[in-house]
Formats: C-alpha cells, sequence, structure tokens
C-alpha cells in the first residue's frame, strides 16, 4: 500500500485517508470497548446482588485472569487460522457466557456458579486492539505510516479506557445494575461480527504461514517480561480505582457520582495520551518509561488519605494523566524490542497483562473494602506501581534492543523524535 503513503513527514490525517482503513477501524472500536467495561460491569452487578465487594472483585478476577492468559493464545491462533475463524465463534460464546453470567447473577446464584461462567466469559473476550495492529501492518508495513498507525492504535486503546468504564458505570448506575454488562455484549457480538466481515483488510493466512518458519516467541525477548510486571502495574491502578471509587461513593450515598469521579480520572488519561502523541521527544522511550512510571506511583501516593470528593477527584485526575505516558512509551518499545513475526503476540501479552493487573486489584481491593474500608482500597494502586517501578529501575538494562540495528537514534542525525505518532525507528534511552 505504498501508493497511500507520499509525504515524507506523515500525521494521523494522512494515515485515516488510507484507503479502507475505516472499514475497520469503525467496527474494531465497537468491538474493543467491552475489554474496558467487562471487569467494572461484573463488579457493580455482582456487589449489588451478593452485598459484597470481596465476592463482586473474585468474579470479576477470575473473568480478568482468563482473559490475560488466553488473549496471547487468541494472537497465535489469528495468525494461524484467520482473525475471521477465531472472532466469530469467539464473540458468540462471549455474547452467551456474559447471558449466563447476568442470569445467574440476578438469580442470586452461589460464587462457585458466578465463577464456572466468568472463566468462559474472560476466554473468549476479543482481542481487536491487537488484530487492528496486525491489520494496520499488512496494509501500510514498511512504510512511513506504520510507526503512526502505531501511535495511532495506542491513543485508540487509551480512549477505549476512557469511554468504557464511565459507561458502563452511567449504565449501571442510573439504568439497571445488568446494563452495563447487557450492553458490553451487545457491543462485543455487534462490532466483532461487523470487524470479521472486513475480509479484504484481513492480514492473509498465507503470508502469516511463509513468514513464520521459525518463529521468536515474545516471552523469549527479556525486554517483554519486563514491561509485562510495568502493565501489570498499571491494571492494577485500573482495578483498585474502579472498585475503590464505587466503594467510596456508595458509602457517602451517591452512588451516581462513581461515573463522574471515574470519567475525571479517565479523562485525564485520555488528554495525556493525546498529548504524548504530538510532543516532539528528545528523550529516548526507556527513559521516559521510567520517569512516567515514577510519576505515575507517586501520583498514586495521597489517594488513601482523600477523604472530599473533590479533593479525590484533583488526585484522580493527576493520576490519570501519568498512565498514558508509560503505557503508549511501552508499546514503543515493543518496536524495537520484539522481531516482526513476534509483535502481535507482544501486544497481546502486554494487553493481557493490564487485564490481568486489574483483575488482581479488582479481587484485592474488594477485599480490603469489606475488611477496612473504602480508602484501604487505594493503597492496592500504590502497592503495585511501586513495587512495579522497583522492578523497572532493576531491570532497565533489559530494555535495550540486543541488535543496535534496530534502533536509531534521530537525534543524533538532528532530527528529534517526534512523539509515538511521528516516529521514524525510536532512540532507546
Amino acid at each position: 500500500m505504498a501508493s497511500a503513503v507520499k509525504d515524507t513527514r506523515p500525521g494521523y490525517g494522512q494515515l485515516l485517508r488510507t484507503p479502507g482503513a475505516w472499514t475497520f477501524l469503525l467496527p474494531g472500536f465497537l468491538a474493543r470497548q467491552p475489554f474496558a467495561m467487562l471487569t467494572i460491569g461484573i463488579v457493580l452487578l455482582v456487589e449489588h446482588t451478593s452485598g459484597s465487594y470481596g465476592t463482586a472483585g473474585i468474579v470479576s478476577a477470575v473473568t480478568g485472569v482468563s482473559m490475560a492468559l488466553f488473549a496471547p493464545q487468541t494472537g497465535k491462533l489469528a495468525d494461524r487460522f484467520g482473525q475471521r475463524a477465531v472472532l466469530v465463534p469467539g464473540v458468540l460464546v462471549h455474547a452467551i457466557s456474559v447471558t449466563a453470567l447476568i442470569t445467574l447473577a440476578l438469580a442470586h446464584a452461589p460464587l462457585w456458579a458466578l465463577l464456572l461462567v466468568a472463566v468462559p466469559s474472560g476466554v473468549s473476550t476479543p482481542q481487536v486492539g491487537p488484530m487492528v495492529r496486525a491489520r494496520w501492518a499488512a496494509r501500510l508495513g514498511g512504510t512511513p505510516l506504520m510507526p503512526t498507525a502505531a501511535a495511532f492504535e495506542s491513543v485508540t486503546d487509551e480512549f477505549t479506557f476512557v469511554i468504557g468504564p464511565v459507561l458502563a458505570t452511567a449504565l449501571c448506575t442510573s439504568i439497571h445494575p445488568a446494563a452495563g454488562l447487557i450492553t458490553e455484549a451487545a457491543l462485543t457480538l455487534i462490532g466483532g461480527l461487523l470487524f470479521a466481515a472486513q475480509r479484504r483488510s484481513q492480514p492473509p493466512v498465507e503470508a502469516v504461514k511463509a513468514n513464520g518458519g521459525a518463529r521468536t516467541s515474545a516471552l523469549s525477548v527479556s525486554g517483554v517480561r519486563v514491561l509485562i510486571v510495568g502493565f501489570l502495574g498499571i491494571g492494577m491502578v485500573f482495578g483498585g480505582m474502579q472498585v475503590s471509587l464505587t466503594a467510596f461513593t456508595q458509602e457517602i450515598g451517591q452512588p451516581g457520582i462513581n461515573g463522574i469521579l471515574y470519567g475525571v480520572f479517565a479523562c485525564g488519561n485520555m488528554l495525556s495520551g493525546i498529548v504524548c502523541g504530538a510532543i516532539a521527544w528528545k528523550v529516548g522511550p526507556r527513559r521516559r518509561l521510567l520517569v512516567g512510571y515514577a510519576a505515575l506511583a507517586l501520583a498514586t501516593t495521597p489517594l488513601w488519605a482523600a477523604t472530599a470528593v473533590p479533593v479525590l477527584g484533583g488526585v484522580g485526575l493527576l493520576v490519570g494523566l501519568c498512565i498514558a505516558p508509560a503505557l503508549i512509551t511501552g508499546y514503543t518499545l515493543v518496536e524495537s524490542l520484539v522481531p516482526a513475526s513476534a509483535r502481535t503476540e507482544a501486544f497481546t501479552w502486554l494487553t493481557g497483562a493490564v487485564a490481568l493487573g486489574q483483575a488482581a486489584a479488582s479481587a484485592t481491593a474488594g477485599r480490603l473494602t469489606d475488611a477496612f474500608g473504602p480508602s484501604s482500597g487505594f493503597l492496592v494502586p500504590l502497592g503495585a506501581t511501586a513495587l512495579a517501578l522497583v522492578v523497572l529501575l532493576m531491570l532497565r538494562g533489559r530494555l535495550v534492543p540486543h541488535s543496535a540495528s534496530l534502533v536509531v537514534d534521530t537525534a543524533s542525525q538532528g532530527e528529534p523524535e517526534r512523539g509515538v505518532g511521528h516516529r521514524t525507528p525510536v532512540a532507546v534511552d
């Protein structure tokens, strides 16, 4: 698709004018919303029917863990058999599983029954984000627009985490406790089937097989394993904030404010994501990751002490502002750390790590909230980010590519690195 690339300095506008792009972007956007709606929808519904944040957290955690563990397998299956072959049965199973979960929760079924359907609900969650990235790569691979596409996808992921939880919370608190999950299942089914129907943009299975003779597993790259730890911490911020904000607003008798508070947190995340894609960075992604993650750990520190809604909203906004730089920079590093043949798998590992962290935080924060009150749940994001930061600092040397040929420092060539949306190869430090 070299004809789509005529400018030596491509931007978002030129990217979105790529022929055929909107045919998979729009259904892909619908289908990826459920990823950010599922766990918070489960927390709100199960807490309402069981009266326990601990129980809600466990069901949410099992769903998230199932999603995280199976996500890389979904990527491998899509590479081998094609995206449509994986998506169509997957979204059908997901819709059925979530419907069963809703029915059992409203019927006050025992915990074991909820967990039984939570597993397939998580396993069948479609990994649309990595699939969209694979379609961009098939269409634009080897052109100057490919780095811009990677940046666009990172910002879209951020936007997903802005819209999804806020939508689920608003539906559950204003319409019915099950409304969030009902919408999640409908979006998964409709968006997933529409996305799968776009066969022309699907990466050819033959090309994947031809290039995949001796594949390198993404997990064999030590830098990916380090990034997974960092993304686990970020996922625990999402999970801890969801459960703790829900419990806080319930305790003060204003559950409707939950959507506003989480919306402020999510908007901070989205705004910083847009800015990160526009800045002409002169500092390499590894250093940006460490600085951004340190800021995130610091921002989560006062969460547990906030007792007033305005203060909690302000701190939540600050935390949100610090998340996107760490997430986007982590995805940026994948491009220099992982061979092209394993990048889709690497993206699914990182996406799964966020889901796994979110699930673990939901369970932990739920139990802490039941035992010690809502403020204790906010200790989960603090502890998780602090531990992950220590790991990132200790193992930062593994975030440098083994082959210098993978990386070109654009600053040394007299041209600054133009954010995640305007990279040639990236500087490593």
